[in-house]
C-alpha cells in the first residue's frame, strides 16, 4: 500500500546520536516507507542530544557523541540528511519553544515517569521542536523506549500533527540484551547481570495473570542483582495502573521493565498475551 505523504514532507527518524544497529533499522525502516511512496520523500535522521530531558541526576556530559561514525552509519541505512542542529537553533536565545500539556501516558502510570521527574516534558518539547523544523509525515520511533513511544503517539493525537508514528521493532543483540547507547557503559559482568531483564521478561510472558507475571519478573531480578525500577503489565496504549486482580482480556497489554544494572539504568518490554 503507497504510504501518504505531504508534499515536501520527509521521514523523519529523531535521535539523541551515538548510533547502533537498532537506529539504523529505523532509518532502513524509513527508507522503505520512502520507496513505496509516489512522492518517494526523502529520510531525515536528527541527531541532537537534547537538554531538557535529562534530569538533575543524570550527565548530560556523560553522554556519547559519535558524530562522524553516525553520519556514515546514516548513509549506509539509506538515510538521505543528517540534521544535528546546535541548541541554539532548538532553543533560540529569546525565542518561544512550546512545551505542550502533556499526555496521561506521560504522567500517570508511575514508570518512566516517576523514575525520571520532568523527562517526558523535555521529550515532548524536543519532539514538537523537531517535528516544525523538519516537516515529516511519518516519524519512525522505537519501541524499546515503549512508554516514550506511547507518549509521542497521544502527543501527535492531542496535537492534531499530521504526522503518522511508525514502530520500530526492538532490535536484540545475539545474546537478547535490547540495544542500547547506554550498553557500552557496561562491564563485563554488569552485561551479563543485565541480561536478567530479558529472562524476566520470556518468564512473564509464560504466567497466566498480570499480577502473576510481576511477582516473578521482580523475583528474578532482585535475585539476579538487578536493582528494579519498576516491572508491571500495563495496558499496552495506555501503561495505565491496574487496580487489584484487574485485566481487561480484550485489550493489548505490555510486560514493561526498567532496573539498574552495576551504575547503568536499562530498559525492556514485550507483549504479554495469554
Amino acid at each position: 500500500m503507497e504510504a501518504a505523504v505531504r508534499e515536501n514532507a520527509c521521514v523523519f527518524v529523531p535521535t539523541m546520536g551515538a548510533l547502533h544497529e537498532g537506529h539504523f533499522a529505523l532509518v532502513r525502516q524509513a527508507a522503505a516507507i520512502s520507496r513505496v511512496a509516489a512522492a518517494r520523500p526523502r529520510v531525515v535522521v536528527s541527531i541532537f542530544v537534547n537538554p531538557t530531558q535529562f534530569g538533575s541526576s543524570e550527565d548530560l556530559s556523560r553522554y556519547p557523541r559519535t558524530l562522524e561514525a553516525d553520519c556514515r552509519g546514516c548513509e549506509e541505512a539509506g538515510a538521505d540528511v543528517v540534521f544535528a542542529p546546535s541548541v541554539e537553533t532548538v532553543y533560540p536565545p529569546g525565542g518561544v519553544v512550546r512545551t505542550p500539556a502533556l499526555p496521561e501516558v506521560a504522567t500517570r502510570p508511575g514508570l518512566e515517569d516517576a523514575a525520571r521527574p520532568g523527562h517526558f516534558a523535555g521529550v515532548c518539547q524536543v519532539v514538537l521542536r523537531l517535528f516544525e523544523l523538519v516537516k515529516s509525515s511519518h516519524a519512525v520511533f522505537g519501541e524499546k523506549d515503549w512508554q516514550q513511544l506511547q507518549v509521542v503517539r497521544a502527543m501527535v493525537r492531542q496535537e492534531k500533527l499530521p504526522i503518522e508514528i511508525v514502530p520500530g521493532p526492538t532490535v536484540r543483540e545475539q545474546d537478547g540484551l535490547a540495544m542500547s547507547s547506554r550498553n557500552r557503559f557496561l562491564s563485563a559482568e554488569d552485561r551479563e547481570r543485565g541480561l536478567g531483564l530479558i529472562r524476566a521478561l520470556k518468564a512473564a510472558q509464560q504466567q497466566k495473570t498480570p499480577d502473576v507475571a510481576e511477582r516473578v519478573m521482580r523475583e528474578m531480578l532482585v535475585a539476579g542483582g538487578i536493582t528494579p525500577d519498576y516491572a508491571v503489565v500495563r495496558d499496552a496504549e495506555t501503561l495505565a495502573p491496574r487496580g487489584a486482580g484487574e485485566w481487561d482480556q480484550s485489550r493489548a497489554m505490555r510486560a514493561v521493565i526498567a532496573g539498574r544494572s552495576g551504575t547503568v539504568r536499562l530498559l525492556d518490554n514485550v507483549p504479554f498475551r495469554v
